[in-house]
C-alpha cells in the first residue's frame, strides 16, 4: 500500500516502553523486591531499571538475548509465568505502538491479531488492564509515592496514535492490505474522540475487496465499535445475519475460537471462510463466553448466540466440561429470570438450558 504522511507531532520516547516497563515494575512487586534488588539480580544499576520500569529506557531497546535471561531469572524468583507472557506481550505492543507513532502501519497487517495482544495493546487506551493482571493478588510490596494506575499515553501520543490510525485506515484500499485496514479500523474505535462512530461508519462504504468474508469482518467490526460506544444495534443487526446462514456460523465461531487462542497464529483471515471448524476443542471458548454473559452487556446477543452456536457445533462439550456446564446453567437461569434479555435472546437461551438438561441425562 502507499504510505500514508503520519501526523508532524512530536512525542517522547517513553511511550516505546510505556507497557513492558509497567508491567516488569508489577512484577518486581508481586515479588515482594525493591527496585535495588532487583537490579542486583539483574546486574544493572538501580537507575537502569527505573529507566525501563517507567519507559524512559524502552526495554524493546535490550537485546533479544538480555531480555531472555531477565526472563529466566524472574522465573528462578518465583514470578508468575502468566504475568511473564503479558510481559512479552508488553514488548510486542510497545514495539506497534512505536510503529503506529512513527507512521510505520504496515506491522498491523502483518498476522491476524489475538485478544491478549489486543487487550495489552488497548490497555494505555482505554485504562483496562488485561485478564492476567486484572487477576493478580495484592502485591507483596507497598509503593511509595504516587504511582500511575497503569500505562499512559499523552495527549500529544493518543492524537498522534489515532491519526495515525485512521490514515492507514483509509490508504488500505488494495485487496492485499484488507488486514490491515481492518485492525486499524477496529483499533480506531478506542479513540474518544466524538467523531469517532460517524468515522467508523463511513469506512464501510470503502470495503476494499467486494468477497462475502471482507463484507463479513468488516460488518463485524463496525459492530463492536460502535457496542463499545454504547449502540448495540449494530451488533443485534450482525446477530440476526448469523443466524441460519451456515457460512456466517462458521466463520463467527472460527473468528472466536481464534481470538481467544484456541487455534494458532494466521497470517490472513482466509482461515474464517473455508466453513470448516478445525480440531480445536472449544472448552477455553466456552469458559471465555460464559463468564461475560452479564445482564446488560452490551455483547449479551452476540455471546448468547455463540454460545448456542458452539453447542450445536460441539454436542459433548458440555458432557466433557461439567464445571463450565453448572456456570453456564447459573448464567442462563439469572438471564431468564431478569426482564433484561431480549425475545431473540431469551430462545437461544432456552435452546441452550435444553442442551444442559441432555448433557446431564
Amino acid at each position: 500500500m502507499p504510505t500514508p504522511p503520519s501526523e508532524t507531532l512530536t512525542v517522547g520516547t517513553s511511550t516505546r516502553g510505556t507497557i513492558a516497563g509497567y508491567v516488569l515494575r508489577l512484577v518486581r512487586e508481586q515479588l515482594g523486591l525493591a527496585r535495588e534488588e532487583l537490579s542486583e539480580c539483574f546486574r544493572v544499576s538501580p537507575d537502569t531499571l527505573a529507566g525501563w520500569e517507567t519507559g524512559r529506557r524502552p526495554l524493546t531497546a535490550v537485546s533479544t538475548g538480555q531480555l531472555l535471561v531477565h526472563r529466566y531469572r524472574l522465573l528462578h524468583l518465583g514470578a508468575r509465568p502468566e504475568l511473564l507472557d503479558t510481559l512479552d506481550r508488553g514488548l510486542e505492543a510497545d514495539t506497534l505502538l512505536g510503529n503506529v507513532l512513527d507512521g510505520e502501519t504496515e506491522p498491523l497487517g502483518a498476522w491476524v491479531m489475538q485478544r491478549p495482544l489486543v487487550e495489552t495493546l488497548a490497555w494505555p487506551l482505554t485504562g483496562v488492564a488485561p485478564e492476567p493482571i486484572r487477576a493478580l493478588p495484592p502485591s507483596r510490596r507497598p509503593r511509595r509515592g504516587p504511582v500511575p494506575a497503569g500505562p499512559e499515553l499523552g495527549h500529544a501520543e493518543r492524537r498522534l496514535l489515532f491519526a495515525n490510525l485512521r490514515r492507514a485506515t483509509e490508504y488500505a484500499t488494495a485487496p492485499g492490505d484488507f488486514l490491515l485496514r481492518r485492525q486499524a479500523l477496529y483499533l480506531s474505535g478506542y479513540d474518544d474522540a466524538t467523531d469517532v462512530d460517524a468515522w467508523s461508519a463511513e469506512q464501510q462504504r470503502h470495503l476494499g475487496p467486494d468477497d462475502w468474508l471482507s463484507r463479513w469482518l468488516t460488518a463485524r467490526s463496525l459492530a463492536s465499535v460502535a457496542t463499545r460506544y454504547g449502540d448495540t444495534e449494530r451488533t443485534d443487526v450482525f446477530v440476526e445475519s448469523l443466524d441460519g446462514d451456515d457460512r456466517a456460523e462458521a466463520a463467527n465461531l472460527a473468528y472466536w475460537a481464534y481470538w481467544i487462542g484456541e487455534t494458532h497464529t494466521e497470517l490472513s483471515d482466509d482461515f474464517m471462510a473455508t466453513g470448516k471448524l478445525g480440531v480445536w476443542e472449544g472448552r477455553r471458548l466456552l469458559t471465555h463466553l460464559v463468564n461475560r454473559m452479564h445482564p446488560g452487556h452490551g455483547y449479551l446477543a452476540l455471546y448468547v448466540h455463540t454460545v448456542w452456536a458452539l453447542l450445536m457445533a460441539r454436542p459433548h462439550l458440555l458432557a466433557s466440561a461439567p464445571d463450565v456446564a453448572a456456570a453456564l446453567a447459573d448464567r442462563v437461569e439469572k438471564l431468564l429470570d431478569g426482564p433484561e434479555a431480549p425475545a431473540s435472546v431469551r430462545r437461544e437461551l432456552d435452546g441452550i438450558r435444553y442442551a444442559i438438561r441432555l448433557a446431564q441425562a
